[in-house]
């Protein structure tokens, strides 16, 4: 049962698409006070486990920290960090009482999890203008289905999309493309997509190609021959220049985010001064969605948002600031940190440490996210109100442009920041990662938090974003990667290459992303029932084993789909691992020779040897998945080669359909396989 509580004015996010009735009281649960903003206190059971808020550090059980929802462009994911790139406010409490409860509130909101006190949530915002959603269900995963149900469908990507990809910031020219698609296909490690990152554009603007694309649908169909789809990125910020289109019809329509004197708000980001598209306003939203086409038209399907936190690396008025700062240390500075020790003389003494934290706070300032505004339906709304919203909107603006494009066809789409409700426009990618071993246990971490809030579509960047990667520790991500719809192997300009076939002996590197083909039938049907039941692609073992203890403690395990479960090595010179069968399981590994071994396990504790070259899985007890042999492509997988393995005499209910239209029916879909 849902209940909705409402608190002042809440601003109508659009993430709840179900229509609710109000109820009047307080909630069965906690206490709420709204004397000076608003919080949430509940009590908690000393064993009671929170799962939930999607994008967040830490584990799968959020309890013991504290979490802000604030869309913040942070590029090091370390465990002191409380803000990510999503702000996903739905949180579970599990244990003796079990309930779920979504606060839409679309501006910053801290989750003290256990952090203050042990024993107490607490959840509060500076506003009391809200809806709470308080979710009652006899399990977790039960609360997760009703959850799901009123915040509407997830969104489903065409099947070349889950293909493996290869992307890598500075990739600039044509002939950038055409060497990593050649360094794919004559070593024969399979591909589907190259991902386009800023430099491809004409000096950092949406919407443009830079003078190396000179017949850009002639390339498009160039790569599309080979089986490789181009997937450009577009960015949150439009230059300004004079003479570029876009930047003029939104200064002439009105369709910029302002300033609270009405002129057009200006930030730096990638091509220098910019503006933002009022993303919020629907007629500068379909303004924006609807320059996609530029680039549809000459036959892309597919892209990636970036920088929609909206991510500034500073403002004029910030620089102002600072730049006075600096002249006022030039003149009176002192070494002490604060200043603090001034003469009395020198009444505005600048510290060191004073002027290193204004410099350093240049970028992503809150001070500039006051500083503009969106016009919602003939009001101004300042932007720090709804900060969580800008990057949902933008993928949004998209999404619905596609509709309109062709309303029969799925296109790729994913994007760096969010809030719920974006998941039913486009899937998500964890962001600036690092190529830290750590990073892969955070990867598996998050999966099944996004799938509670509603994206399924989601994957890390394999082998890190920043820093340098090594051989065993891209080979041990693509393992994982394997298993997440998005699988994208993705770099940062100045860090070491890592392409597949940058490293020695790559026929280790073909195998793996290989087995991704292999098992591809039954991820894509498991994805497809997810999505169209509203029901998690990934989950804790707990929510498939209730009644098992140590299975609630389980962290570095996860379900997928109905048969299996993963446990990837993510331990540098890692051999194997140890892994807690819940149930008897076979153990399965795809083996570089091609073979599949499979092994019964019986409930417990095993340890279990996985090479860098082995790609492992286990099979619930009397269940069974299809393979197929492997393809260089989605669009050469053989279904006529499919095969089950797993417990004789099990069946498998298969989802396929086209991959690229929007024909989901389920019956028509499926089919059983014995």
């Amino acid at each position: 049962m849902i209940r909705k509580y409402i608190y002042g004015t809440p601003f109508e996010t659009e993430a709840v698409v179900t229509d609710i009735t109000q109820t009047d009281g307080t909630p069965a649960y906690g206490a709420v006070d709204t004397q000076d903003g608003f919080s949430f206190t509940y009590i908690m059971d000393e064993d009671d486990i929170v799962y939930g808020l999607g994008e967040a550090n830490r584990g799968i059980n959020k309890r013991g920290y504290c979490y802000i929802s604030d869309c913040t462009d942070d590029p090091n994911h370390t465990e002191d960090k409380r803000s990510l790139y999503g702000a996903h406010n739905f949180i579970i409490i599990a244990g003796e009482k079990n309930f779920g409860l979504f606060f839409d509130y679309p501006s910053k909101l801290t989750f003290d999890i256990g952090y203050t006190r042990m024993d107490t949530l607490r959840v509060s915002c500076e506003n009391a203008d809200l809806a709470l959603y308080v979710i009652d269900g006899d399990t977790p995963y039960d609360i997760v289905k009703q959850f799901r149900g009123m915040i509407g469908r997830s969104y489903i990507p065409p099947k070349f999309a889950f293909g493996f990809g290869q992307s890598r910031w500075g990739y600039k020219t044509k002939e950038d493309f055409e060497k990593v698609a050649q360094g794919y296909r004559e070593n024969h490690i399979p591909l589907d997509m190259i991902y386009m990152d800023i430099d491809y554009m004409d000096s950092y603007k949406d919407f443009t190609l830079n003078d190396e694309f000179k017949d850009f649908p002639a390339f498009v169909r160039e790569m599309k021959d080979q089986h490789i789809r181009l997937v450009p990125i577009i960015d949150a910020g439009v230059k300004v220049e004079d003479g570029y289109d876009v930047y003029e019809e939104g200064v002439k329509n009105r369709w910029f985010c302002q300033r609270e004197d009405g002129s057009d708000f200006v930030a730096a980001v990638w091509p220098g001064d910019t503006h933002f598209p009022d993303v919020l306003n629907p007629e500068a939203r379909k303004w924006f969605g609807d320059k996609y086409r530029f680039l549809t038209d000459q036959g892309i399907e597919g892209f990636w948002n970036d920088m929609n936190e909206p991510a500034i690396f500073y403002s004029k008025e910030g620089l102002v600031e600072a730049k006075e700062l600096a002249r006022q240390f030039a003149d009176t500075g002192t070494s002490n940190w604060d200043g603090s020790e001034k003469a009395e003389e020198v009444k505005e003494d600048i510290g060191v440490w004073q002027l290193g934290d204004k410099l350093g706070s240049l970028e992503n300032s809150q001070d500039d996210y006051r500083r503009f505004y969106h016009n919602v339906n003939g009001q101004m709304i300042r932007h720090d109100k709804v900060h969580n919203l800008f990057g949902f909107n933008m993928t949004r603006a998209a999404g619905e442009a596609f509709e309109r494009i062709d309303p029969d066809k799925r296109f790729l789409m994913f994007s760096r920041s969010s809030y719920i409700g974006m998941h039913r426009y486009g899937g998500i990618w964890t962001g600036d990662n690092k190529s830290w071993w750590s990073h892969i246990l955070l990867n598996l971490k998050m999966m099944p938090s996004l799938n509670m809030c509603g994206f399924l579509y989601a994957g890390a960047d394999l082998g890190g974003f920043g820093a340098d990667t090594t051989r065993d520790l891209l080979l041990r991500f693509l393992a994982l990667g394997v298993f997440t719809p998005l699988m994208r192997n993705h770099s940062a300009l100045g860090t070491r290459e890592q392409e597949c076939y940058q490293f020695e002996h790559m026929e280790d590197f073909r195998h793996v992303i290989g087995v991704r083909y292999r098992l591809l039938p039954y991820l894509y049907s498991e994805y497809m029932k997810a999505a169209l039941t509203d029901d998690m692609y990934f989950k804790p073992l707990a929510f498939v084993y209730p009644d098992d203890k140590m299975a609630s403690r389980i962290e570095d395990q996860l379900m997928l789909g109905n048969e299996i479960m993963i446990a990837p090595v993510y331990e540098q010179n890692g051999k194997g691992r140890y892994v807690y069968l819940p149930e008897e399981m076979k153990f399965v590994k795809f083996l570089p020779d091609g073979s599949i071994s499979e092994e019964v396990l019986g409930k417990g504790i095993h340890y279990v040897d996985i090479a860098l070259n082995e790609v492992p899985l286990f099979i619930r007890s009397g269940k069974c998945i299809p393979v197929v042999d492997t393809a260089e492509c989605v669009d050469e997988i053989d279904m006529d080669t499919l095969r089950l393995i797993g417990y004789d005499g099990a069946g498998y209910v298969l989802y396929d359909d086209d991959g690229v239209h929007k024909d989901y029916d389920m019956e028509k879909n499926r089919r059983i396989l014995k």
